[in-house]
């Protein structure tokens, strides 16, 4: 149950439009390159774990039937944002637990032209609300008390930060999307590369106070597909495919604990911090080791909270850590040096393993123009709200 697992191929498409293909055509672009990125076959797959939200039921299956049906158990699987991420943790977990030596996990989504994804929007009737339904005591209220919708429940956490810890303000949030998409100018896979100055972002489309247009997450069209292996199974492999195998030293995944707590604004806080403090203990490191980190940062206020919750810094102490150049990557700490998902951009089920490619290919060295130097240890986290966290620690190979 102990044994290491690794990543031996990994690939993402383009993030962007892709008019001219659907789920299953880019699932099996991410799934194929995936495999001759590791130097297999789907005939070496024992286990594939598939995410997606919006296509077709029974995805996974149906994707098989384009890279080759072989028996194997194909685990469909929706988690939010978090469902790339969950679908890794899938094949990550039949080869520990010994029912494969080699798994296949994929995330896909056309996300294009989807506009915001909300809570439940029904609209209200009259000056009267009447409960309807299961829940229909405590929804829809959108408006009400409070909003369902993403970029007003994100402004929201980040402002609630702002409030307890002070120094947050419009111009500092504006600030980490200013970055994030000066990064992506070096991403030839981002959706978007084009670099904004601060007052750019600051005058662009206010969406939710303090998130404008630019500090958002681009919806789109892409996938990303891993091949992860055994240790035992990697040691047979050629000395090529050892050498840019990439150690997954830990790999959480966690949901809301019980808390006496507000029951109206999600809690993307405590379930990151249990999931990122498990992952240190897996791995045996401290935030001070990484490299490198990919998070989700669906907004810039999301990100704020995120070098928190990740314990970048001290508690309390995220303003200051991105005041002090850290997360920029010729910082202490480069955070999201692949434009992250304001300008990467954000096909949901496929964000979580796409962060972990980010970071699998500087541990490679093969990052090109925007290669942390000498990248050793990286940390990959996405959270989908329902809620879900996963974080994958990564490691350079030394085998």
């Amino acid at each position: 149950m102990a044994e290491n697992v690794w990543i031996l191929g990994i690939h993402m498409t383009n993030f962007g439009k892709h008019k001219d293909k659907d789920v299953l055509d880019l699932g099996a672009e991410a799934a194929i390159g995936a495999l001759k990125d590791a130097g297999v076959t789907i005939r070496d797959i024992g286990v594939i774990g598939a995410g997606n939200l919006m296509g077709p039921s029974g995805f996974g299956q149906a994707l098989q039937k384009q890279i080759g049906q072989t028996g194997v158990p194909v685990f469909n699987v929706a988690n939010a944002c978090a469902t790339g991420a969950t679908a890794l943790r899938v094949a990550i977990m039949a080869i520990k637990a010994g029912e494969a030596d080699m798994g296949l996990a994929v995330g896909v989504e056309k996300l294009a032209g989807a506009g915001l994804l909300t809570g439940n929007q029904r609209a209200a009737q009259g000056n009267e609300w009447t409960r309807e339904g299961r829940f229909g005591a405590v929804a829809p209220l959108d408006g009400r008390i409070g909003t369902e919708t993403m970029p007003g429940v994100f402004a929201q956490i980040g402002m609630e930060y702002g409030h307890r810890y002070g120094g947050a303000d419009f111009a500092l949030f504006a600030g980490i999307s200013e970055k994030n998409h000066a990064h992506s100018t070096l991403n030839p896979k981002a959706a978007y590369r084009k670099r904004f100055t601060l007052d750019e972002i600051m005058n662009d489309m206010m969406i939710a106070y303090p998130n404008t247009r630019p500090m958002c997450s681009a919806n789109c069209d892409g996938a990303a597909a891993a091949v992860v292996v055994s240790e035992a199974k990697l040691r047979t492999l050629s000395r090529e495919q050892q050498r840019r195998a990439v150690k997954i030293s830990a790999s959480v995944l966690t949901s809301d604990p019980y808390q006496e707590a507000c029951q109206i604004l999600p809690d993307v806080n405590t379930l990151t911090r249990q999931a990122a403090t498990t992952a240190y203990e897996q791995a045996g490191i401290g935030p001070e080791d990484l490299d490198l980190v990919e998070l989700h940062d669906c907004f810039a206020t999301a990100e704020l909270v995120h070098y928190d919750n990740l314990q970048l810094c001290e508690p309390g102490g995220a303003v200051d850590f991105f005041k002090s150049g850290a997360p920029w990557r010729d910082g202490k700490t480069p955070v999201n040096v692949s434009g992250g998902l304001q300008s990467k951009g954000h096909p949901v089920s496929a964000t979580g393993i796409a962060n972990v490619w980010e970071i699998a290919t500087h541990l490679r060295g093969e990052a090109g123009p925007r290669q942390i130097p000498g990248a050793k240890v990286g940390l990959a986290h996405v959270i989908g709200l329902g809620s879900a966290c996963g974080v994958h620690v990564l490691e350079k190979s030394a085998l």
